[in-house]
């Protein structure tokens, strides 16, 4: 496996540098993620849950994909790219909003991000790759906004603290 560097950020999101993925997670330096949301034509999120294997946050529910772009490559590119290696397909999607947050995931690691968050639509029916994907499902918004309240241990951290906004998001269209 190799090496992975995230982008350092200041809160303006503006690059400082880069750093070694683990490292970055083991100081809780804020650094450049970014977070897709994909519904399909009948309003329902596509969630995956993070295979067993992740190094953090294993076998619990999140958000379509999630990860980091590479040193010199466009945030959105890289959400097209993860889409892909992760849950097997491609599909059009907008930035909706970011957000910055700082998060004890375990095992001596913090996420620090500021997260870009985008939403697109699909009914392409996922090949999640099984390194990275435990399980996926579709859910009707209102059913994992509930969910989340009554089993927030199932979820990970930026999927309930991004959920509030995409809910919002779907509320103003």
């Amino acid at each position: 496996m190799s090496v992975e560097y995230v982008v350092l950020v200041n809160k303006n999101d503006q690059p400082l540098g880069g750093m070694e993925k683990m490292e970055a997670h083991e100081k809780g330096v804020l650094h450049r993620a970014f977070s897709v949301f994909i519904f399909n034509t009948e309003g329902k999120m596509l969630l995956q849950k993070r295979a067993d294997e992740k190094y953090h946050s294993p076998g619990l529910w999140t958000n379509t994909v999630c990860s980091h772009p590479r040193t010199g490559e466009k945030t959105i590119d890289a959400a097209h790219r993860r889409i892909v290696e992760e849950m097997g397909f491609d599909c059009a999607f907008e930035e909706a909003f970011s957000f910055v947050y700082k998060a004890d995931v375990g095992q001596g690691l913090t996420e620090h991000e500021y997260d870009h968050v985008f939403i697109g639509e699909s009914d392409t029916r996922p090949n999640p790759n099984p390194e990275e994907v435990g399980d996926w499902k579709y859910v009707k918004l209102d059913w994992v906004v509930q969910d989340v309240k009554n089993s927030p241990g199932n979820y990970t951290v930026w999927f309930k603290i991004a959920l509030k906004e995409v809910a919002d998001y779907f509320e103003k269209k």
